[in-house]
C-alpha cells in the first residue's frame, strides 16, 4: 500500500462530496461539500494543498451493467479539469456504482432523516467511494481505478512554443 493521503471525490450535478484518506491509506474520512460551478476546482485545489494530498480518486458513475451514461460523461469531464488544475498530482477515476445509494443507506441507519441527509449524502458518498478506492489497492497492490490523462497531457508534458512560433524542444 502506498503511503500519502487520497483524497475522494463524488461529483453531483449540484454539490461534490469530498472525502480524504489518512495518511496510511486506510481509513476514508468525510471533509466537505463543495458547490458545484465557481470556484470549485479552486476550493478542491485549496483541500488539495491544506491536506498535502499525493493523489485524487474521483468517483466514475457507470450503471450495474458496467455502461456509462451521462453522468459518467460529466465525471470524466470534471476528472479531465480537475487533473488540469491539480497538475503535477495524480488523478485517477475510480467505478462508483451505488456510492450514493450506500451512502444514504448508512445515513438512515445511523438516525439521519431523509430531510436533513441533502448537506451531508455527498460527503458520505465520497467516503464510501474513497474506501472501496483504498481497500481495492490494499487487495490488489495496484491503485484502484485509471489514470486521468486530460487532452493535451499534462503540463510540463508538451513542447513548449517560441513566441513567434515555432518548438522549444
Amino acid at each position: 500500500m502506498r503511503n500519502g493521503i487520497r483524497l475522494g471525490v463524488d461529483v453531483g450535478s449540484v454539490r461534490i462530496g469530498v472525502a480524504r484518506s489518512d495518511p496510511s491509506g486506510l481509513l476514508a474520512t468525510p471533509v466537505e461539500t463543495v458547490r458545484r460551478g465557481k470556484g470549485d476546482l479552486d476550493r478542491l485545489a485549496e483541500i488539495t494543498a491544506e491536506y498535502e494530498v499525493v493523489e485524487v480518486v474521483v468517483g466514475l458513475p457507470t450503471s450495474l451493467s458496467g455502461r456509462e451514461g451521462q453522468a459518467a460523461v460529466v465525471a470524466r469531464d470534471f476528472a479531465n479539469r480537475i487533473a488540469l488544475r491539480l497538475a503535477p498530482v495524480p488523478v485517477r477515476l475510480f467505478d462508483e456504482r451505488l456510492t450514493t445509494v450506500t451512502a444514504q443507506q448508512g445515513l438512515r441507519a445511523s438516525g439521519v432523516k431523509a430531510k436533513n441527509q441533502r448537506g451531508v449524502v455527498d460527503q458520505a458518498a465520497a467516503v464510501v467511494l474513497l474506501q472501496a478506492a483504498l481497500d481495492t489497492e490494499r487487495a490488489t497492490g495496484r491503485p484502484p481505478g485509471s489514470p486521468v490523462e486530460p487532452p493535451g497531457g499534462r503540463p510540463g508534458d508538451r513542447p513548449a512554443e517560441r513566441p513567434g512560433g515555432g518548438i522549444v524542444r
